[in-house]
């Protein structure tokens, strides 16, 4: 078995890069906020959570980047 490269933090083109570079299949899930009170980026997905499933694959949780916010007074 090939080593298993940390994916956390990373994006997700990298992390899929990494994976692919090893030759480890991978699968993904997307987890998202059960309120829609702070607005997220779905386009920039980052790695949050990485398991090790039966078969040597690894399953990727992805969460979007939330969305800079500026308020009235800059901050």
């Amino acid at each position: 078995m090939a080593a298993i490269p940390d994916c956390i933090g990373r994006p997700r083109s990298e992390a899929q890069q990494l994976l692919r570079a090893v030759g480890l299949p991978f699968t993904e899930e997307i987890t998202r906020p059960t309120r829609d009170f702070f607005k997220t980026d779905s386009t920039c997905l980052y790695v949050v959570r990485q398991r090790l499933l039966a078969g040597d694959e690894v399953r990727l949780t992805l969460a979007a980047r939330m969305e800079k916010e500026v308020s009235c007074h800059g901050l």
